[in-house]
């Protein structure tokens, strides 16, 4: 009895002891999660005499040296240094800004911004356009698109705001019509009404377009990959249209969007200065944002 009596506080002790501790563990836990969302937020601000260091999500193609040769320098006397962190596909740039480990992106056209957040319950806001590198229909076989014969393949991403974008590009071209209530930038194979070269339409990844040209009679390819493949817009069979739903679009989270960097970069979107720096490395084939259009034809 004294054995059993013994024993039983001391268990009772160390379920206690082990309480205690995991409490500990939870509020320490509870402190370090509340202190890094505080950092991770006032990271997004200045601080006088300092330098905040911003990582701006990219991937393969020019924006990317956007961010480096033509944004990064402009806020340079705002307080923030910026780095660029290179993603392989459309995807991953939209989960880690949501998650925190970037600050930023540029990579995606407003279309994609608004399908993948709603898709993904994502919270995250564009502080504007940017000069932007259209979509473009290549090929190694043909050099126009008259050229182009009956049940030649052609390949489009097959991401849905991409893939819609893709086959209103082939309609611009009156290479496929699509049914006539059918919202445009939601768009699938399935709703092309007619197809009168019979065209064999292969949706694969956007990084592989480029690519792809080796294999298939006709690639429909996205700026960014566009520019990396070293295509050249002026060889394009034709290029695409665009309409504000496709510009690139610089984001943050929508809780940076009144932040200082959030302010400092829409402050530069709407202003000359951003064209006049595009200008120097401006190549072919990119779209000022309306608003720069607007201004320089007033001048």
């Amino acid at each position: 009895m004294t054995i059993a009596i013994f024993k039983k506080p001391n268990g009772i002790k160390r379920i206690v002891a082990a309480v205690l501790a995991a409490a500990t563990l939870i509020s320490v836990a509870a402190c370090g999660s509340g202190n890094s969302a505080s950092a991770s937020k006032e990271s997004l601000n200045t601080t006088k005499g300092k330098t905040t260091t911003i990582t701006v999500g990219v991937c393969a193609g020019p924006y990317g040296d956007m961010v480096d040769k033509v944004i990064a320098p402009l806020l340079k006397d705002d307080g923030f240094k910026l780095k660029t962190k290179l993603f392989n596909d459309y995807v991953q740039p939209n989960k880690a800004l949501a998650s925190g480990s970037i600050q930023a992106n540029l990579f995606q056209h407003g279309n994609y911004l608004k399908k993948f957040t709603a898709d993904n319950n994502l919270d995250l806001t564009s502080l504007g356009q940017t000069p932007t590198l259209g979509l473009g229909i290549y090929s190694n076989k043909y050099k126009s698109i008259d050229d182009i014969e009956d049940g030649a393949t052609v390949a489009i991403a097959n991401d849905g705001s991409n893939l819609a974008r893709s086959l209103g590009v082939l309609q611009q071209q009156g290479l496929v019509t699509l049914k006539g209530e059918v919202d445009a930038t939601k768009a699938t194979v399935n709703d092309i009404a007619s197809n009168p070269k019979n065209l064999k339409i292969k949706t694969i990844d956007a990084a592989q377009l480029a690519r792809s040209l080796d294999t298939v009679d006709v690639a429909l390819v996205p700026g960014n990959y566009s520019w990396a493949a070293d295509l050249k817009p002026a060889d394009a069979l034709a290029m695409e249209k665009q309409d504000d739903g496709v510009i690139e679009v610089f984001v943050v989270r929508t809780q940076d969007v009144d932040s200082d960097f959030g302010k400092a970069v829409k402050k530069l979107l709407v202003s000359q200065k951003i064209q006049g720096r595009h200008r120097q490395e401006r190549v072919q084939g990119f779209r000022q944002a309306d608003h720069l259009v607007t201004a320089a034809a007033r001048r």
